[in-house]
């Protein structure tokens, strides 16, 4: 099968972008396979350490391997926002594709020095997972906001990123660009969207020359999307867009049916829900 490193340098080739999923439970899974199966795209499926907590690292690990042997397309899981090395070693005995050790919480040159044991366990078990390392706060929860967390907003410089990517040999990078984890209430109801800062994108895809993820794409202008994507970004993160789907799916389907009390017909209106927001963006972010 066509490894996530192939998959990764056709799409910065092309200038498109590999989009990036999370899920916690099997309808939201299936919604996204069912997605990127229909549109014959790549498609990364993201477990965060939470909602690995919830799902089991091996057992979402089974599940991609099971979808892979059955239908032969190029899905890939990613241990999303991995704090520990030990979470990121379970995550590459269970045979991830890929691990983010996100260490922009720490101190800068604590986080190089973080991410550097982290890709050095991670490799020693597995040479071809790639390991993403995460510079600049765009905070902390895929939820929706009262107000922008603070310490988001400030965007991470060239020549941070440079000397990280230098220090730490990492395989890709994801900078602050303007992007924010989770959706403001505003965003949520329309109208007000997210903003990229465009050049600050062409700058650091200058200065690192690896691959870059946008994280906290939920909620972003479709035109700034676009060129972000022209611009260096090659996987995109969304996942509170994905769980709105999720619960407005279900509370439909309750209010439909007060009732009802089979999970797979609960369910239903979520996997309905999320395979549209999937689609809808696979078909954004391979746009040229």
């Amino acid at each position: 099968m066509t490894s996530l490193l192939e998959v990764l340098t056709s799409a910065e080739a092309d200038k498109v972008a590999v989009g990036h999923f999370n899920f916690s439970d099997l309808a939201t899974f299936n919604a996204i396979v069912a997605a990127a199966r229909e549109k014959r795209l790549p498609v990364m499926l993201g477990v965060s350490e939470g909602e690995r907590e919830f799902t089991g690292v091996r057992q979402a690990a089974a599940l991609v391997k099971a979808v892979r042997d059955e239908y032969d397309c190029p899905i890939f899981l990613n241990a999303d926002h991995t704090h520990s090395i030990a979470k990121a070693e379970a995550a590459a005995k269970a045979g991830f594709d890929e691990i983010i050790f996100d260490g922009s919480a720490l101190a800068f040159e604590e986080n190089i020095a973080q991410t550097k044991k982290a890709i050095e366990a991670i490799k020693s078990i597995n040479p071809a997972i790639l390991v993403e390392g995460e510079i600049g706060w765009i905070g902390g929860s895929s939820a929706v906001l009262d107000k922008i967390p603070e310490g988001v907003g400030v965007l991470t410089t060239p020549e941070e990123a440079k000397q990280f990517v230098e220090a730490t040999a990492v395989d890709i990078l994801a900078p602050a660009v303007g992007n924010m984890h989770g959706m403001l209430a505003s965003m949520v109801h329309g109208g007000v969207r997210k903003r990229l800062n465009i050049e600050r994108i062409k700058e650091l895809k200058a200065a690192v020359r690896i691959f870059m993820t946008l994280h906290g794409g939920s909620g972003t202008d479709d035109g700034d999307f676009r060129r972000a994507i022209r611009s260096g970004m090659t996987i995109v993160h969304v996942n509170t867009e994905l769980r709105l789907a999720w619960r407005r799916g279900v509370e439909a389907a309750l209010a439909a049916e007060p009732n009802e009390v089979a999970p797979y017909k609960v369910l239903g209106g979520a996997v309905e829900g999320v395979k549209e927001v999937v689609s809808s963006r696979l078909e954004l972010f391979s746009s040229r």
